[in-house]
């Protein structure tokens, strides 16, 4: 299968610090892949690396078969982490601007980006300066600038961050109709169910390095972490009672449910049975992990608790201070 990207032992450092090390990546054309992580764990430096604005200290790289995404640049969308427009240009003339240089014929143009403004519900704005409008706008106009071309390839840098949920809907259906269309998609998220949601393979990176690269189908699998979710009908048993199941190896409160992890060799059914002997269930199922769960799993052992609890708020995406590099 022909590749759209393929890394080999790219390393980046910056003084004495280690932003990608030794980072391996091969993305199938046609595929949409994440690239996740928490925040500073080298996702922006590997996409920056990928667009040759920055270039590697060590390691090779190739993008739709060239040498540099120099040589494909008119065949590449990239949405950048750090959001920037023309603000005193107006939206259309902006966009005609963006498209022309991108290789777009002059004729029909006006059309097609009145057709992308229709489409994501800012059809009165052709005629506003850019810095008239709100920043979610403002987004909205970048991505139809990163894929009026209808690149081969796009690359999108925390493309949901700032958005509220409805533009954040929108924004997935717009995504899966550039991957409908053929387009391979690499984006990058610290928040794990925007990757679940979107899609068919994820690579995770910690502190520069890959510490997993599969389909979401085949973690689900191999990181099954046996964890029960269970929330009493009436009398709470409390977290000692349930700690004190022999089936049962770590207890862990989620507002208004527990998080039962099973002990190694447990039968959840029997799991099961013991709860409800214990106190009726309002809520009770066999809780499938998320690329979260596995994450945190993964990564988690050579952090303090506290450290894991700030990083899983993170991956839910929480607010939370500093940014990628």
């Amino acid at each position: 299968m022909e590749r759209a990207i393929r890394m080999r032992g790219v390393r980046k450092t910056f003084g004495s610090k280690v932003a990608l090390d030794g980072l391996e990546l091969e993305v199938p054309q046609g595929a949409v892949w994440g690239l996740i992580g928490p925040n500073g764990a080298g996702k922006t430096t590997a996409l920056r690396i990928v667009m040759a604005i920055l270039f590697p200290d060590d390691g090779e790289v190739e993008v739709l078969g060239r040498a540099s995404a120099l040589e494909a640049r008119d065949r590449i969308g990239y949405l950048p982490e750090e959001r920037g427009v023309y603000r005193k240009l107006k939206v259309r003339t902006f966009l005609r601007h963006i498209g022309i240089l991108k290789g777009m014929s002059r004729r029909g143009l006006d059309e097609k980006i009145e057709g992308w403004l229709e489409r994501v519900d800012l059809g009165d704005v052709g005629r506003k300066k850019l810095e008239e409008l709100s920043k979610g706008m403002q987004q909205k106009v970048q991505f139809i600038a990163t894929v009026q071309h209808e690149p081969d390839l796009l690359i999108l840098d925390e493309p949901f961050s700032g958005l509220d949920p409805v533009n954040m809907r929108l924004l997935r259906e717009l995504i899966d109709e550039q991957h409908a269309r053929g387009a391979t998609v690499l984006f990058s998220t610290h928040v794990m169910q925007q990757a679940e949601e979107l899609c068919e393979h994820v690579v995770m990176i910690d502190e520069g390095r890959k510490v997993l690269d599969d389909s979401v189908p085949e973690i689900r699998r191999q990181f099954d972490l046996r964890t029960i979710l269970y929330e009493p009908m009436h009398d709470d048993p409390g977290e000692a009672r349930l700690a004190a199941l022999p089936m049962i190896q770590r207890v862990r409160r989620h507002q208004e449910r527990w998080e039962l992890h099973l002990a190694e060799g447990a039968d959840p059914a029997d799991a099961m049975r013991a709860l409800v002997d214990l106190a009726p269930p309002a809520l009770l199922e066999v809780h499938r992990p998320s690329l979260e769960d596995v994450f945190v799993e993964i990564v988690g052992q050579r952090r303090s608790a506290e450290e894991r609890e700030r990083l899983r708020r993170e991956l839910a995406g929480a607010a939370v201070d500093g940014r990628d590099s």
